[in-house]
């Protein structure tokens, strides 16, 4: 595979969506001291974006607690869910709508005033320069399902606009949905295979066409797949539509964003854990405990061993004991690495939607048996296990389609109902486990894998596993009409606030 590395220069943002100020000229560029190129800021704008999924920096992204893949040891106050002494959502807003959905659209802009090369022809360019803008808002789609996801209600037919507005109204995030994959669907319908799309700058496909149009189809599907509780027939609708029209069903044709081995471009969960060298952070009991009665043979990959070969980890939220390095299995070697890939949508993740519309009873040509068996073997040949091994796995009652979920394993809570919710439920959240913010929200949409919240989590919890996050204090303070607006809309700008299509 030819390497690209990222270059430094173009992490400056040249566009804001939503405000953090409200003087007029807070977001002029008119004095920045070069002029980037489309390429550059698509790179910076996938950088971003994977940087933000991957980090596990408590700053940024403290999802991996939320779900219970990690525990800390010695700072528990993000564990606990406290996303007010690091203003966390105030960095997730910021770096989503300004460093990705802002680099997207000056990106665009770039693009616009482009000139065509004399050796090209006017046909090719036109179809090059198309591929190109419908790249662009295949990502602008993905970023926007996830600020819905995160907060509920978001700025968005005022966000990007051109003359700027800066003070934003928030959209209701049941009709962002629906419009999303409107935009969806004519950014899949100008992608055109014979054509080409960027020559540089795009670190996830290499600027293929093909690749993006299957990526686009996909992130159809999980667009619909979470309408599927709160309106069917669009779900149905959609989730058909982007299975006949081809989705991503292989490792192969995962959305990785390759980091580079060297600083700074290296892969944030290496840099959070060795370049920091802070080894406080362990993986949770929880996993641990599924994992472990079961013999999942992800084990070695995600964990490292203790020195009689088990596997043992923290308690989420707790003041876990000392010395960690010794007490406690550590994150695998594998999710640690410099070059690590980060990643925007891979194929057991697809595979999981489709067993879920199998389920529904959607036309998606298999049964949910067959999706999810499909789904746990590509997690596992992503992360290097045997065929073997795997099917040993397949076959272990816990497991098999057929039996998994009719009783609760002991030590660990589950209803033992055997729905095919609580089946997918377990199993996507065990593969999951390097996508903290994807399984966030298959944990919400699905109700499993069964969390506890630790005792001590802040008062704004309410003694359950966040639903959202509440929205940054800047916008409070500096966009207030429009912040109280879209709180009293969800319901209350709160933890426990659900997001629309979180029914259940």
């Amino acid at each position: 595979m030819k390497k690209i590395f990222l270059s430094i220069v173009t992490l400056t943002v040249l566009t804001l969506s939503s405000c953090v100020s409200d003087n007029e000229n807070f977001n002029d560029d008119s004095k920045k001291a070069y002029d980037a190129s489309a390429e550059s800021l698509l790179t910076n704008a996938q950088k971003e974006l994977t940087d933000q999924l991957t980090t596990p920096s408590v700053n940024n992204n403290p999802l991996r607690y939320y779900v219970q893949y990690w525990a800390a040891t010695l700072y528990t106050a993000e564990s606990r869910y406290n996303l007010i002494n690091r203003t966390i959502p105030d960095t997730h807003w910021t770096k989503l709508y300004q460093d990705v959905l802002g680099n997207l659209q000056t990106s665009e802009e770039v693009l616009s005033k482009e000139t065509k090369p004399a050796t090209v022809s006017d046909s090719d360019w036109a179809k090059q320069q198309q591929n190109k803008v419908a790249i662009l808002e295949v990502l602008r789609v993905y970023t926007y399902q996830i600020l819905v996801d995160t907060f509920g209600d978001v700025p968005y037919t005022e966000s990007l606009q051109n003359p700027k507005i800066i003070l934003p109204k928030y959209d209701n995030d049941t009709e962002i949905y629906p419009k999303l994959i409107t935009r969806l669907n004519a950014a899949i319908a100008k992608l055109d295979t014979s054509g080409k799309s960027f020559n540089t700058g795009d670190l996830v496909y290499k600027g293929d066409v093909a690749s993006w149009k299957i990526f686009a189809n996909s992130l159809k599907l999980k667009l619909g797949t979470n309408l599927a509780d709160i309106s069917p027939a669009l779900a149905k609708t959609t989730i058909e539509e982007a299975y006949t029209a081809g989705v991503l069903l292989k490792n192969l044709e995962n959305a990785l964003f390759v980091y580079a081995s060297f600083a700074p471009n290296y892969n944030p969960i290496f840099d959070n854990l060795i370049a920091s060298q802070r080894n406080d952070f362990v993986p949770a009991t929880t996993i641990i405990d599924r994992m472990n009665s079961t013999s999942d043979p992800r084990r070695p990959i995600f964990f490292t061993p203790m020195a009689d070969g088990s596997y043992k980890g923290g308690i989420p939220g707790a003041q876990n004991a000392l010395p960690y390095e010794s007490t406690y299995s550590h994150v695998g070697d594998a999710i640690k690495k410099p070059a690590a890939p980060g990643v925007l949508l891979e194929a057991f993740e697809v595979n999981f939607y489709l067993a879920e519309a199998a389920a529904r009873g959607y036309a998606v040509g298999n049964t949910p048996e067959y999706y999810y068996k499909k789904a746990i073997t590509l997690s596992c040949e992503f992360w290097g296990v045997t065929p073997e091994d795997t099917n040993t796995y397949l076959t272990n009652p816990q497991v098999a389609y057929t039996t998994a979920a009719t009783t609760p394993i002991a030590g660990f809570p589950g209803t033992g109902t055997g729905t095919w919710q609580e089946k997918i439920g377990y199993q996507e959240w065990i593969a999951l486990y390097n996508r903290s913010f994807q399984s966030w929200t298959a944990y919400r949409r699905l109700d499993f894998p069964i969390l506890i919240s630790h005792p001590r989590s802040v008062a704004a919890s309410e003694g359950k596993v966040p639903v959202r996050w509440t929205y940054p204090s800047e916008e409070q303070t500096v966009n207030g009409t429009n912040w109280a607006a879209a709180s009293t809309a969800i319901g209350g700008d709160k933890l426990t606030t659900k997001i629309f299509w979180d029914k259940f």
